[in-house]
C-alpha cells in the first residue's frame, strides 16, 4: 500500500495474502478428499502440484495427479469381488460412456450380465459386455483367472464355458499386457492417513500466517483511511 494523497494497492499487501489463502484453501481441499476416500474401495489419493508461480497466480498455479500405486489388498471370498495387484483399471459402460474403475466388487442381473454394483455392464477386451450365458447356481463355480478370463461351469449340461476376458486397461486406455487379477479380493485406498495428516500441518499454519497477515494489514488500511477522512 502506497499513500501520495490517495491509495494505492499493490500485489505485496492484502491481494496477496488473499491469494495465498485461496492456494492453502485448495490444497486443503484434496487433502480432505484423500481422507474422505480413506475407506473407499478403488479410490486413488489425489497428489497436489504447484507450480513456481503460485507466488503470482495463486490458485491457477495448482493442479492434481492421481496416485497409480496399488492400495490395501483385502480378502473378501466373494468369487465376484476382483482386485487389480497391477496399476490399470476395470472398463465398465455408463449412460455416459466408458469409464475407468479399479472398484472390483462385481455382480450378475438375473440376465447373467456382469455388473458393477452402479448396475454398470463390465466390458470384455472386444469392447462388448460381458454375460454368463445361464446364471451358475453357485458363484463358486465362477472362476477368474488373472489375465481377467472368465470360465464357470453350466451345469446343464456339465461343461465348462468361457464369458470373455474382462477389459483391464492402463489409464490412457491402453490394453494391459499382463494384468494381475485376484479373484476373492478388493482393493481399498491407496491413501496412508497418517501422511494426509502430517501434510495437512503446514498448510494450516501458512493459512493462519496469511490470516494473522491480511487482519494486520487490513487493520493499518482501515486507520489510514480514517486518519485521510480527518484531514480532508
Amino acid at each position: 500500500m502506497k499513500l501520495y494523497g490517495g491509495i494505492d494497492m499493490n500485489d505485496g499487501g492484502m491481494i496477496s495474502s488473499l491469494r495465498d489463502m485461496t492456494l492453502q484453501t485448495d490444497l486443503m481441499n484434496i487433502i480432505n478428499d484423500n481422507i474422505q476416500g480413506f475407506n473407499k474401495v478403488g479410490y486413488q489419493k489425489k497428489v497436489p502440484v504447484v507450480s513456481s508461480f503460485a507466488e503470482f497466480i495463486g490458485s491457477h498455479a495448482l493442479s492434481k495427479n492421481v496416485d497409480e500405486q496399488v492400495g490395501r489388498i483385502k480378502i473378501t471370498k466373494n468369487p465376484l469381488d476382483l482386485a487389480l495387484a497391477t496399476e490399470g483399471y476395470f472398463q465398465v459402460m455408463t449412460p455416459n460412456g466408458m469409464q475407468l474403475t479399479r472398484d472390483g466388487r462385481f455382480k450378475l442381473d438375473k440376465d447373467g450380465n456382469l455388473l458393477t454394483l452402479q448396475n454398470y455392464k463390465v466390458l470384455s477386451k472386444e469392447g462388448k459386455s460381458i454375460k454368463l450365458n445361464g446364471v451358475p447356481k453357485e458363484l463358486t463355480d465362477i472362476k477368474i483367472e488373472k489375465d481377467g478370463l472368465i470360465r464357470y461351469l453350466d451345469k446343464t449340461n456339465l461343461k465348462l464355458r468361457e464369458a470373455g476376458t474382462i477389459s483391464i486397461v492402463t489409464s490412457e486406455s491402453a490394453i494391459l499386457e499382463n494384468p494381475d487379477v485376484k479373484q476373492g479380493y478388493v482393493e481399498e485406498s491407496n491413501v496412508a492417513m497418517h501422511e494426509e495428516l502430517f501434510n495437512m500441518v503446514p498448510i494450516r499454519r501458512n493459512f493462519e500466517a496469511n490470516r494473522q497477515l491480511f487482519i494486520i494489514q487490513n487493520e493499518a488500511l482501515t486507520k489510514a483511511l480514517q486518519e485521510l477522512g480527518r484531514t480532508s
